[in-house]
């Protein structure tokens, strides 16, 4: 590791060096130049008045402008660029295929320690990291600034982060999601939402419901924020997300791909949640494992992770010690929460029944409510309040909210008067969905064995070889085997033949006398 430099130096003077020589040959011009000024540019420079002499001279062959001439150096060709890509930055073995290419000259050649001089010296570390890891690794030497703090709701931002602890959900383990809405100036977490599985447009309204209310069971932060920055997935740019904000007013910023620093604050909380919180809770992903734990085995027993709701009960109390307790540097050692109060921009918010239906996805056109309800994919839905309108064949227009397809909310055709709820009236019961999702879990499980054998069989396996010799296949079956096996794998052509239906009448022929044919071409007739 290289040493600190000393606080006084020393430092490179060359602007000052020659902003002395000017200095000097302007008194040698007026013809008051002596040797007495000469010797005081030597004691500032701590040099010899000879060298401050010789600098004089090398003003006067380059025009009157000092120009140092540096110490030759070693320089990279193209040819050794090229050996640097091709071993992807690997220093010493693009030496060693120079020094057997020929391209460091005959000896005495360039030894190894100039070539790693001459590498760092030309390329930066960002280059560096590049040819060995890709440009997600220059990424990360990239500078960036810092952006305007602005006032509160002015920006705000939002991502999902997956949590690295595994929780218990039903009897599986499985790592939850938490998706939130950061304030850009305060840095305060507005909202937020927990899924067990990786979310999708419905998180991200219930969130941004929770960020938007600043009353009741909400925070006191909220409102309806000017902007909103988003990176580019689907489920942030789907139609049910843009059009709820463009309701509200808020501009949408998509964000270009690969730029996390342009939505530094919540990636910020996303790597505080990971270091402060999640490190912390029994079924950590990333516990170092001993030698007895490399076994397939999980580290974690079933019974020893967190429940569900133990879990959002805990990520829940520390968003409130982030926003309450936690100070921050950029905020000058305030909490967010005394940022937030000590910003007075007014704060725009809406209705919670306005808000609940804003923020839900249209189901289509108007329906009919009947005796047995509203009928809607595939399944009827009721409520209590329908009671008397059933005959009445009465018009509603349904929301919901995406990927909930157990309730409904139903709102007059032509007012759009908020009517109520409704619920499905055929709604499986709790065992029959644990049987239901044990089947599936069976079914999936029996055709990834399928898959993984199909894939083992289609593998060729060959002899190993110490010596040079074409492969060798080993997996070789007898003419029998192959019969049994081309027998029980149809070929495409076998299955399409054995589904073909002979007793299907053939098309009939078109009836050639309609069509309308060409005229004949003119015969050539001879010249006169």
């Amino acid at each position: 590791m290289p040493a600190t430099p000393s606080p006084d130096g020393p430092y490179d003077t060359t602007t000052l060096r020659a902003a002395a020589v000017r200095r000097l040959l302007r008194l040698r011009v007026a013809d008051r130049l002596t040797h007495h000024d000469v010797r005081t540019v030597a004691a500032a420079f701590t040099v010899h008045w000879r060298t401050v002499r010789r600098w004089i001279d090398n003003a006067d062959s380059h025009h009157g402008t000092y120009t140092p001439q540096g110490r030759p150096h070693f320089a990279l060709t193209p040819a050794m660029h090229e050996a640097l890509v091709q071993w992807h930055g690997n220093v010493a073995s693009a030496y060693l295929a120079l020094v057997a290419h020929g391209h460091l000259g005959t000896p005495p050649r360039a030894s190894q320690a100039t070539f790693y001089r001459a590498v760092n010296r030309e390329l930066s570390a960002g280059q560096r990291a590049a040819l060995k890891n890709g440009e997600a690794a220059r990424r990360r030497h990239d500078v960036h600034a810092l952006r305007p703090r602005g006032n509160r709701n002015d920006v705000w931002e939002t991502d999902h982060v997956e949590a690295s602890v595994f929780v218990n959900v039903d009897g599986r383990r499985t790592k939850p999601w938490i998706t939130w809405f950061i304030d850009h100036a305060t840095a305060v977490i507005c909202g937020v939402a927990i899924t067990p599985h990786q979310p999708s447009q419905d998180a991200i309204l219930a969130a941004a419901r929770d960020a938007i209310l600043h009353t009741d069971h909400h925070r006191p932060f909220g409102g309806i924020p000017r902007k909103l920055r988003v990176d580019r997935g689907r489920d942030f740019l789907g139609k049910c997300v843009t059009e709820a904000f463009q309701k509200f007013g808020t501009e949408i910023i998509v964000l270009p791909p690969y730029s996390p620093h342009l939505k530094g604050t919540v990636e910020a909380v996303n790597g505080a949640a990971k270091h402060m919180l999640f490190k912390g809770l029994p079924g950590y992903a990333h516990t170092p494992r001993s030698r007895r734990d490399r076994r397939g085995h999980p580290l974690w027993a079933l019974d020893e992770l967190l429940d569900y709701e133990t879990f959002i009960t805990i990520v829940l109390n520390w968003v409130d010690w982030w926003n309450n307790d936690h100070t921050i540097a950029r905020l000058h050692r305030r909490t967010p929460a005394q940022a937030w109060h000590a910003d007075l921009t007014p704060i725009d918010t809406l209705d919670p029944e306005d808000l609940h239906t804003y923020t839900l996805k249209d189901g289509g056109p108007p329906r009919k409510i009947t005796s047995k309800g509203v009928r809607w994919n595939s399944a009827y839905y009721v409520g209590d309040w329908m009671h008397g309108h059933g005959s009445a064949g009465e018009m509603v227009r349904l929301r919901h909210e995406p990927h909930h397809y157990h309730r409904i909310e139903l709102y007059d055709a032509d007012t759009l008067t908020y009517r109520g709820a409704a619920f499905r009236s055929d709604e499986m019961s709790p065992r029959q969905s644990r049987a239901l999702r044990n089947a599936r879990r069976r079914e999936a499980d029996r055709y990834a064995a399928k898959a993984r054998r199909a894939r083992k069989n289609a593998k060729p396996r060959y002899a190993a070889t110490s010596v040079a010799a074409t492969p060798e296949p080993l997996n070789r079956l007898t003419a029998s085997q192959a019969t049994a096996q081309l027998r029980q794998l149809q070929t495409p052509e076998a299955d399409l033949h054995a589904e073909s239906r002979p007793d299907l009448l053939n098309r009939p022929k078109p009836d050639s006398t309609r069509w309308t044919k060409p005229l004949p071409a003119p015969e050539p007739q001879d010249a006169p």
